[in-house]
């Protein structure tokens, strides 16, 4: 029997388990990727693993989330992150570089290798035929210090590209319907693997913007073959010796394949608040638009923008619209003013804004009150944009220049013009002189530690029974911005104490004093939830500032693959209902209790959850592996770690 992409490259890499759908393994890891909002935790935990000099081939340091500098913070950060670079022999992407993903991609990416990153958006090099999957930072400093990544075998998806796409209709439309298909929730376990005659006329860029939503549907990751497409991109990225070619078997199996024909695709738009909320462009019936983000790691790529300067070559955007351009990188941004496209985009009325997610994390240019923005990054989460009761639109870069000329939703191919056709060139020009790589010379480097940088805290070990209050009832498809804010807050992502403050702050600001008076009075929090809890950004801090307050279980109708890693890997319980009408029964305030919960967990018994305010009982899952049952007993990863050094 065949196999397929997935199977060759995890055979290739397997370090513990057996390659059974559904069973975890563990696997070695190749390259790590970090950011600055995510990074700064994970080398905290790297240092306190204790290990001298990272172990993997290669892992890079990103600063491209919070490069906007007001207070002391961000920039504290910054220097720390590059004296740790320097002291373990770690590449240094410094603030102005460019997005992780972008640059990974374009520099550092190889077909068949492995790569987790600190970011959920990490599958984007899936483009290259690299597994690349997103991970929580104690799991990517554990890998950097030499320890298998661990992961539930995939079941694998075929995706079939049929056919190919029409004028006006692009890489992002292919995307949103496969979010349509397959929606936000119940992926977990499955990796898309896309092939087909559509698959291969399709460039790197395209690709990489596929592999990127994917992250959006809750799959592990997504990757494309490594074919000729893979040898033209990394040749204009002077890597052509990096290219290795790598396809599936002919007769490889696969859990489902599904058929999409690209020449029946139209330009696709998807609506508040959810990436899976989809429909087309042409539905929205000319919605007036008051802000056109162009960029993100997602469509930021010089073919998505030299689409978009030919379009806009010798117009000017619509008075109302503030049209935002983003580059994902300082090459895309060099190449495009070597070409002349750079011009066309600022005399289009085009605010260049640095190479940094910015606006998609919403760091930067937040919309008005009450607006409609169309963006062309990956999410739409409710507030994401820093504005509460924005209407966010995920698009294409033709939709959203179409919009940005109107002044309203417009489908594309209504504005009359040509298409632009272009290619990617020869060769790129290429200036890694915002890459800094460790010099051995230098290992006595001293740490720099900003007033905002505390150690990562760490959680006690699971009681033998658990008394705790019901300190929030949430509903479907939380995600983790719900559960701690990204934009401005996440200046804290190093001070745990502070950042601990706003967890759960757009949902119910009290949240915070609520967990600490009753982590004060002996007893425990419990969070309550519903669909697909944890989507969204790797951010580890979903998990660990609630742990800080006390936080001891979350008990859910289903739980996200990266957001279920975390909460394993600092305590944190996390239960399913197995009476989904369970989940009405409870109501924030009862008083719950979960008896022998060590003794249970030990035995993987079903645990039983009393409710000593309404007088029920319910029971409930714990799905864990002997590995991740001993991280929950002990309280936490580096609780096991300290109890069993080196």
């Amino acid at each position: 029997m065949g196999k397929n992409l997935v199977e060759k490259i995890l055979e290739k890499h397997l370090l513990v388990g057996k390659m059974i759908p559904g069973e975890e393994i563990g696997i070695r890891i190749d390259q790590t990727l970090t950011q600055d909002a995510t990074g700064t935790m994970a080398y905290l935990q790297f240092e306190a693993i204790g290990v001298p000099k990272i172990k993997t081939d290669l892992s890079v340091s990103y600063i491209d989330h919070n490069t906007i500098q007001i207070g002391f913070e961000n920039a504290d950060d910054h220097r720390y992150l590059q004296s740790i670079a320097q002291k373990f022999g770690i590449i240094l992407s410094r603030a102005g570089n460019g997005i992780c993903h972008q640059v990974h991609l374009e520099r550092f990416g190889l077909p068949g290798k492995t790569l987790i990153g600190s970011d959920s958006h990490t599958p984007t090099c899936g483009a290259l035929s690299m597994l690349a999957i997103g991970a929580g930072g104690l799991d990517v400093a554990q890998a950097m210090a030499g320890e298998p990544f661990y992961l539930v075998c995939p079941r694998v998806i075929r995706i079939n590209l049929l056919g190919k796409l029409p004028p006006w209709v692009s890489a992002k439309d292919i995307i949103l319907k496969v979010l349509d298909i397959f929606t936000t929730k119940g992926n977990v376990g499955t990796i898309f693997e896309y092939g087909g005659p559509g698959a291969a006329s399709l460039t790197v860029p395209e690709r990489a913007t596929i592999t990127n939503m994917g992250a959006e549907c809750g799959v592990t990751t997504s990757l494309f073959p490594s074919d000729e497409m893979t040898r033209v991109f990394l040749r204009a990225e002077q890597r052509e010796n990096d290219f290795a070619e790598l396809q599936p078997d002919k007769d490889a199996q696969y859990a489902k394949v599904v058929n999409l024909d690209l020449s029946a695709l139209e330009p696709m738009t998807a609506k508040p608040h959810s990436p899976d909320n989809v429909g087309t462009v042409r539905s929205m019936k000319n919605i007036a638009v008051d802000q056109v983000c162009l960029g993100s790691c997602t469509n930021s790529s010089y073919k998505d923008l030299v689409t978009a300067a030919k379009i806009l070559k010798g117009k000017v955007v619509h008075p109302d619209v503030s049209f935002i351009l983003a580059p994902g990188s300082r090459q895309v941004l060099i190449n495009l003013a070597r070409d002349g496209y750079l011009a066309d985009l600022i005399a289009s009325g085009a605010r260049l804004m640095e190479n940094a997610c910015g606006f998609c994390i919403g760091n930067s240019q937040s919309p008005k009150s009450g607006s409609v923005s169309l963006r062309t990054s990956n999410r739409n989460f409710p507030g994401r944009s820093g504005t509460m009761d924005a209407n966010v639109y995920l698009v294409s870069p033709e939709t959203a220049v179409a919009a940005a000329l109107t002044g309203r939703f417009t489908d594309p191919r209504d504005c009359g013009l040509p298409y632009p056709h272009m290619e990617i060139p020869d060769q790129f020009i290429i200036d890694d002189s915002m890459i800094i790589r460790p010099d051995n010379t230098k290992p006595d480097t001293e740490i720099y530690r900003g007033p905002n940088i505390g150690a990562p805290p760490v959680n006690s070990s699971l009681p033998a029974a658990i008394s705790a209050t019901v300190t929030i009832k949430v509903g479907d498809k939380i995600t983790t911005d719900h559960i701690i804010p990204a934009g401005a807050r996440m200046k804290y992502r190093s001070n745990i104490p502070k950042y601990s403050e706003f967890v759960f702050e757009n949902i119910d600001p009290s949240f915070a004093a609520k967990a600490q008076k009753i982590k004060a009075s002996g007893k425990q929090n419990i969070v309550v939830a519903g669909l697909s809890y944890g989507q969204g950004s790797s951010r580890e801090h979903a998990a660990i500032c609630p742990m800080y307050l006390g936080v001891r279980a979350v008990v859910a109708k289903s739980f996200e693959r990266i957001h279920t890693a975390n909460l394993i890997n600092f305590g944190i319980l996390p239960l399913t209902f197995l009476t989904e009408g369970d989940y009405d029964d409870i109501d924030q305030g009862d008083d719950l209790e979960i008896a022998d919960v060590r003794g249970k967990i030990s035995a993987g018994d079903t645990l039983t959850i009393r409710n000593k305010t309404k007088g029920a009982s319910y029971n409930v899952g714990c799905n864990l592996s002997a590995r991740q049952k001993n991280i929950i007993l002990a309280g936490g990863a580096l609780n096991v770690r300290n109890a069993n050094p080196g």
